[in-house]
């Protein structure tokens, strides 16, 4: 759950009383535009993704512009773009125009939840407005602090004085970015990220900060994210309808994590936990539909709406039915099985029967309950499946699940579909229990 850019940033930050950079968004008009320039001189065109999307400004998304004419151009070409960056591809949907900042020094600021120090950790450096992957570590300086008592202003204020940052802009930031540690903690992030803050002269010529550019993202297990009053659609990797739907379940208890693989994909897989997420994903590759992590111990209900959505989406054109998870600690594996199998039942009844084989490998708390209540499901429903215990390799849980999947591409598919018609013979009945 991640947000980027100023348009929700400046009012994220006005909470705390963090100055910004002045931000217009999509709908503004042509004389609000000229009126930007002509206060400012120079204005930045940002195109607006939702989710988190990095490294814009090395693809060339960043438009400037000091009359009107190279601004409606720039926003011409910026409102839909598309970018890649990794795994993920977004689509824009608006732009924002920022106001330019005149500065001699930047500033990169970041708190985020540290895996190394097992504690907050600021990250902080004078040498911002880059990656900062790409400075020295002697130019930056990581500091972490008790999340009891908070960022204070001597933890800014030693670590701006290891880097021998300019007497000028040590102070302001002193005064200036704890109050960050408020938004941190208030909200329920685990990650804010301000790059470039600006060391702007004030009237007076005191150097004062001023955030350009946004980001954080938010611990959905923390409800503290709440608050904010956030519209859901901002998380969301993409505008399908299906990532929104499933999306729409954040607000509930326990994860709901997905991501669109490849559309024609032939195997759908709910997977639960974050490691058997990066296992399968790695090993289906094209043949699966979806990326999912569906743990963290959902109740009965949202499983059951989780199950309803994909197999509305995505149940037709599977061959196989993985549900795939390490083994739990916590989750009850019964109330998560029962959910699934009551989604599947119903999914029969509104659609009718489809061709499908169900692989199952899974481990946790009500196993065997689990397990026969889906056995019981899948024998009503007359569907061919095969269950594997917390005993078996998952590589080999998943190496099976892609031969059942080449399989029903060859002629399983149209045997169980016969199977679930009626037109088997006995024999054929035979021969698919033998296959399966």
């Amino acid at each position: 759950m991640q947000l980027t850019g100023l348009l929700w940033g400046q009012k994220l930050l006005k909470r705390v009383e963090f100055t910004t950079a002045e931000v217009l968004g999509p709908e503004a008009s042509v004389d609000e535009i000229k009126d930007l320039i002509k206060r400012h001189g120079l204005i930045f065109i940002k195109p607006i993704f939702t989710g988190g999307v990095g490294k814009k400004g090395k693809a060339g998304l960043l438009g400037r512009a000091k009359d009107i004419s190279t601004a409606l151009k720039e926003k011409e070409r910026l409102y839909f773009v598309e970018h890649s960056y990794g795994n993920v591809c977004a689509k824009a949907d608006g732009v924002t125009f920022e106001g330019g900042v005149p500065a001699d020094h930047e500033v990169y600021f970041s708190i985020s939840d540290s895996t190394v120090y097992r504690a907050p950790t600021m990250t902080i450096t004078h040498h911002g407005g880059v990656d900062i992957e790409e400075l020295p570590a002697d130019k930056i300086k990581q500091v972490p602090f008790d999340p009891l008592t908070g960022l204070k202003s001597f933890h800014v204020s030693n670590a701006l004085e290891d880097l021998g940052a300019p007497k000028a802009i040590i102070s302001p930031l002193v005064q200036n970015l704890p109050k960050l540690w408020t938004l941190y903690d208030n909200y329920g992030m685990n990650l804010l990220e301000l790059n470039p803050i600006r060391m702007s002269p004030d009237p007076r010529g005191r150097c004062m900060p001023v955030a350009c550019d946004f980001k954080c993202s938010f611990d959905i297990d923390n409800p503290a994210w709440k608050r904010l009053d956030i519209p859901p659609h901002l998380f969301a990797s993409d505008y399908s309808e299906f990532e929104q739907e499933i999306n729409q379940l954040r607000t509930y208890q326990g994860q709901s994590d997905v991501f669109v693989i490849n559309p024609r994909g032939t195997i759908t897989a709910p997977t639960f936990g974050g490691g058997a997420n990066a296992l399968v994903t790695e090993l289906l590759g094209e043949r699966a539909n979806i990326s999912s992590d569906f743990g963290g111990n959902p109740p009965y209900e949202k499983m059951l709406q989780i199950s309803k959505i994909v197999y509305k989406y995505w149940l037709k054109q599977s061959n196989v039915l993985f549900i795939i998870g390490g083994k739990a600690n916590n989750t009850d594996i019964y109330q998560t099985f029962r959910a699934m199998a009551d989604a599947l039942r119903e999914y029969f009844q509104t659609h009718g029967p489809t061709p499908l084989f169900v692989v199952i490998g899974r481990g946790g708390p009500n196993l065997i309950r689990g397990m026969g209540t889906m056995r019981d499901t899948l024998d009503q429903l007359k569907l061919p499946y095969r269950i594997f215990g917390h005993d078996s390799a998952m590589s080999e849980v998943v190496n099976y699940a892609l031969k059942v999947d080449d399989w029903m591409a060859k002629q399983g598919r149209e045997k169980i579909a016969r199977h679930l018609s009626g037109e088997v013979s006995r024999e054929g009945k035979k021969e698919l229990a033998y296959q399966t």
